[in-house]
């Protein structure tokens, strides 16, 4: 019954954050999908990991916050150079860049990586943005599709 509840209630932030944001704007941003993935996809390992209500929701409130950072921070330059760090950065050594067009400037601290239980290659890192001179802190992880390219999950 409690998961039932929890799904619920991940269901319920999810479509209350894509109703608060259709009418922000006439065409959906590059923040507003990420932060609606990210929120779906928070709220969903939220629940898988917490059992619970208070889980999904500090997972979709989790989620969400990185996705939009990742959907509406990151150019393709800024997520190449991402990439980049979780392909080849040693761990625990810190890659810095300043996108040359926004003047953005990131800090990422790659983790060793490690192997899920499916068999999924992963690894987590710290991401410190500097947006318009206030640094945003988050974690995220990327894990290798099948093609070998690292996708963000959260």
């Amino acid at each position: 019954m409690q998961k039932k509840n929890g799904l619920r209630m991940a269901a319920a932030a999810i479509m209350f954050m894509q109703l608060t944001t259709a009418g922000c704007a006439t065409t959906t941003s590059k923040g507003t999908s990420g932060a609606a993935i990210g929120a779906a996809t928070g709220a969903i390992a939220g629940q898988a990991i917490g059992h619970d209500t208070k889980g999904t929701l500090i997972g979709a409130a989790v989620g969400g916050l990185l996705g939009y950072i990742v959907g509406n921070e990151m150019d393709k330059y800024d997520q190449a150079q991402l990439n980049q760090v979780y392909e080849s950065s040693p761990s625990h050594q810190r890659t810095q860049w300043v996108n040359p067009d926004t003047n953005r400037s990131y800090t990422v601290t790659p983790q060793p990586a490690y192997t899920q239980s499916s068999g999924q290659v992963c690894r987590e890192a710290e991401i410190i943005a500097n947006v318009d001179g206030r640094p945003e802190k988050v974690k995220s992880t990327a894990c290798r599709d099948n093609d070998g390219r690292w996708v963000i999950q959260r």
